[in-house]
């Protein structure tokens, strides 16, 4: 079951707020029934919801990628008045969710999707999906460092580890690509800044079998649905 109200913003009629208003005034029909009243809930799979004359369907499950700039929040709103994810997307897919963070001042992938098992494999840790960064940190890593990352970190929120790979360096910085299989708030920057290497820049560029590939700074893709589908099977097993 869901809120009435919920099915109308996924299905991109209005945002949440704006489809209470739409219930509210008498313009929304539930199996030919004016309904006014904001939080009945419906069984999207069999009550027929109409706007107007204009019968409601929710979008296919899907995925959309999106190279999230550096100074958006990972999410679809944020009280300070912040640019999110939300910025990034149009009305026709407002049903969609990041699956995990990316911090405020990182860049890269993010993956959103509506199909809540996909979003719960890429993200719950006991799955253990690989993420991919890259990254330039202040000063010169050494081997004995990758390999105290490799075996593992003490933080706060406990043991953090990585696989790096050293890019190369210029004497001042380093570049690195590291793999990680767990999702922590800024795991990557406590991790570095905990060895003495504090992330000048990050950018994530993989999150399970979604790659970010030739995406520009602020665009979306969404992908085709046999793709969508071959990603999740192969997450899957099925």
């Amino acid at each position: 079951m869901l809120r009435l109200q919920k099915y109308l913003a996924q299905c991109g009629v209005a945002s949440r707020r704006k489809a209470e208003e739409l219930i509210a005034e008498g313009r929304v029909r539930v199996n030919g029934k004016r309904v006014t009243t904001p939080g009945t809930k419906i069984d999207p799979a069999k009550d027929r919801v109409q706007v107007g004359r204009k019968i409601l369907k929710p979008e296919k499950p899907g995925v959309i990628l999106l190279n999230k700039p550096r100074g958006v929040v990972t999410t679809k709103s944020d009280p300070g008045g912040r640019r999110t994810v939300a910025d990034y997307l149009d009305r026709r897919h407002a049903s969609y969710v990041p699956a995990g963070r990316l911090d405020y001042d990182s860049s890269g992938l993010v993956v959103l999707t509506n199909d809540g098992e996909l979003a719960a494999r890429l993200t719950h840790p006991r799955y253990g999906i690989k993420r991919v960064y890259e990254l330039r940190v202040r000063g010169v890593v050494s081997e004995k460092t990758v390999n105290r990352i490799k075996k593992g970190v003490r933080l706060s929120d406990g043991l953090a580890r990585a696989d790096i790979e050293i890019l190369r360096n210029d004497g001042k910085s380093t570049w690195l690509r590291a793999t990680l299989t767990v999702g922590k708030n800024r795991i990557v920057r406590r991790l570095m800044e905990k060895l003495g290497h504090p992330v000048v820049k990050l950018k994530r560029i993989s999150h399970g079998p979604f790659k970010l590939g030739r995406l520009r700074v602020g665009e979306i893709q969404k992908l085709k649905q046999r793709e969508y589908l071959k990603f999740k099977n192969a997450l899957l097993g099925e």
